[in-house]
């Protein structure tokens, strides 16, 4: 028989977390999770001969009191100091026999650092969900039961055969004034920021946020100073893009505020990314604590992958301080590193627009990932057709060490392991794959027709809005999204807001748009292309499968969390993990939307029968090309050109209030 982990008590937050979390699911909205600091985790690990793959415990605040039933090696570390066993102090990075009965108190966290993290050997033999063992509070899914741990739970213990041999280790000092290492880019100056405006950015001490978790951390500091007045069709604040994958490290500008993604963060949305974390220094944001200090070292791609590489040594060599201090610090500059100011690198491939093909970019994305940027910063479904042809390409020729192919309105991310592939290299073969893509103004793309219930002025949704009210009271959004919408679209009446949702068909052009399978849509006929802008700042709750309208774009919340859309209604699930369901998420890329309206009361019998699994959406076989919407465009041109200019000056209009 196992042991077993029981839980006398459970701090404040104590989840299962692994030391390499969830990979291949970033297309689709899941985020990676496991361990925020993973750099402490795996050394931990290492120390009782775990294996990083295997769970173990992080929590916050106060962590949690534990007892195993028979003898097991443990070790803690972060901002766990104030550990004992039986009353004994136990160090970080100390390791000791866990005797069964022995009660491991893991004591406060009180700083500096904000995680502590506890290693048993043998490790936490949870269920894996998505290939990781790792918990998604906010989806509900990993770890036990999706859940952050409480008393009286009992966790599996995993085998003792086949461990790695304990280890002594040196582990990572934690303070209050912290630097942080970013790869400027993939957006900057002069598109989106003032060049003064990005000088600013880096040499800002910026400070952590109350309200930072493991979605992403927020900074506070200066307003940003952009050089645009809007993001066009994206929305009305500069900071709004057409939506891009994001990494997790990736400082977005949300509004004017700064918010470093999460390893529980979204994978989708539409927001500027001025910065990107390097990995070796990713282990940092899981120890930012509010109020601390934090400043944006730039620095080169070459002195990023010395750093992972350092980092790479010390873990193979855990016990050496020396080379801990390689990989924590940024490393001496050789040669070849040219020197890192505020402006993004150069892009690894730039094409102009040539026959079919439209001009695109190919750049680092931090020192991980790749981003594919094409056409002009405006929506062209042309243009999202040729990226998921691109996209389609990469699939069918997918070169070892590519780990995530994320698809964007107008771009596409790549997540690499650079052990495996250098960013160089990929970067070669999507430009060659690119020369050989069909004409996307002539591609037929296999499709469904998806009918979706809706519940207008849902009372979740105004839940959501009454919420924000304390956040920012004057905002021109509050207190009702539907009037602010009405009126940036110089609609009569309120209820034309939804008649016009009714009648569209909503083209899915993006999954994921805050998580789990959420849909960005955008409608298929010019003519029910609302426009409107995002929250600034972003709302801390959304209901799940709440509908909202942000830019152009359509998107229905996959769960419950924050987010930034103007919200409309809400629907049925668009995500249901259950073991009947080999495929969780619901809407596929080119779906076809329709909704229908329905009561309150009728939606919350639809949505209980979704989610058993007592029903299923209402779908049939469809096709999609681009050809479609020409069509529409030339017949009603005549229509489509004055109401695109009359909301547009409503869109002038209600900016210039905001500033009155």
């Amino acid at each position: 028989m196992m042991g077993k982990l029981t839980i006398l008590r459970p701090g404040v937050q104590t989840t299962v977390q692994d030391g390499r979390g969830r990979t291949g699911y970033w297309d689709v909205g899941v985020p990676p999770s496991g361990a925020f600091d993973d750099l402490t985790f795996a050394l931990v690990a290492a120390a009782v001969g775990n294996p990083t793959y295997v769970g173990g415990l992080e929590c916050v605040v106060t962590g949690p009191v534990l007892t195993t039933d028979e003898d097991r090696l443990v070790c803690v570390g972060g901002a766990a100091r104030q550990a004992t066993i039986d009353g004994r102090l136990l160090s970080p990075g100390e390791v000791r026999w866990l005797r069964a009965g022995a009660v491991l108190d893991v004591g406060p966290l009180d700083g500096p650092g904000m995680r502590g993290y506890v290693a048993v050997a043998g490790g936490l033999d949870v269920p894996r969900v998505l290939g990781s063992r790792s918990t998604f509070v906010l989806g509900g899914f990993g770890g036990l039961d999706g859940r952050a741990l409480v008393e009286g739970d009992v966790v599996p213990l995993g085998p003792l055969h086949n461990q790695l041999a304990p280890s002594v280790v040196c582990l990572p000092e934690m303070g209050d004034t912290w630097t942080l290492r970013v790869i400027p880019g993939p957006h900057g100056a002069p598109d989106h920021l003032t060049p003064e405006g990005l000088e600013e950015f880096f040499a800002t001490t910026w400070t952590v946020d109350h309200r930072a978790d493991r979605t992403g951390i927020r900074l506070v500091g200066p307003t940003p100073s952009w050089s645009r007045t809007d993001g066009g069709e994206a929305g009305l604040h500069p900071s709004n893009l057409h939506d891009s994958a994001y990494p997790v490290g990736g400082i977005m500008l949300s509004g004017d505020t700064p918010v470093i993604v999460g390893v529980d963060g979204p994978s989708l949305g539409g927001f500027v990314v001025p910065a990107v974390t390097i990995e070796a220094d990713r282990w940092i944001l899981g120890q930012l604590r509010p109020g601390d200090r934090v400043r944006l070292v730039a620095v080169t791609p070459e002195e990023a992958t010395a750093a992972l590489a350092a980092r790479t040594v010390h873990l193979g060599y855990p016990a050496d301080p020396e080379t801990l201090h390689g990989s924590t610090n940024a490393p001496e500059r050789t040669s070849a590193a040219t020197p890192a100011g505020s402006e993004r690198p150069a892009a690894l491939v730039e094409r102009p627009a040539d026959g079919h093909q439209p001009a695109f970019t190919i750049r680092p994305s931090g020192d991980r990932h790749l981003l594919v940027e094409a056409g002009p910063m405006e929506f062209d479904l042309t243009v999202r057709v040729w990226i998921h042809l691109l996209a389609n390409a990469l699939r069918a020729h997918r070169p070892a060490g590519v780990a995530e192919i994320v698809e964007g309105v107008r771009s596409l991310l790549v997540a690499v392991d650079q052990t495996a592939l250098p960013l160089a290299r990929l970067a070669g073969l999507l430009g060659e794959l690119a020369t050989g893509l069909d004409d996307p103004a002539t591609a037929v793309l296999d499709a469904r027709s998806v009918t979706l219930p809706i519940a207008f002025d849902h009372p979740k949704a105004h839940e959501a809005m009454r919420r924000y009210s304390t956040v920012n009271p004057d905002a021109p959004w509050s207190p009702d999204n539907v009037e602010f919408i009405r009126r940036v679209n110089d609609l009569d009446a309120r209820d034309e807001v939804f008649d016009i949702v009714a009648a569209a068909t909503y083209l899915v052009v993006g999954l994921g748009d805050v998580y789990l399978g959420a849909p960005v849509a955008v409608p298929i006929d010019p003519r029910h292309r609302l426009v409107t802008t995002k929250y600034n700042p972003a709302r801390t709750w959304t209901p799940q499968n709440a509908v909202g309208i942000g830019g152009i774009y359509l998107c229905v919340y996959g769960m419950e969390g924050p987010g930034g859309y103007q919200l409309v209604g809400r629907t049925v699930p668009v995500w249901r993990l259950s073991e009947r369901d080999p495929q969780p998420w619901l809407l596929r890329q080119f779906d076809r939307i329709r909704f229908v309206p329905v009561s309150a009361e009728e939606l919350a019998d639809a949505r209980a029968d979704i989610k058993a699994g007592r029903t299923d959406l209402v779908t049939a076989p469809a096709t999609f090309s681009v050809s479609e919407v020409r069509d529409l465009e030339l017949a009603h041109a005549d229509e489509i050109a004055p109401l695109r200019a009359r909301r547009r000056d409503a869109f002038v209009a209600e900016r210039a209030r905001w500033g009155a």
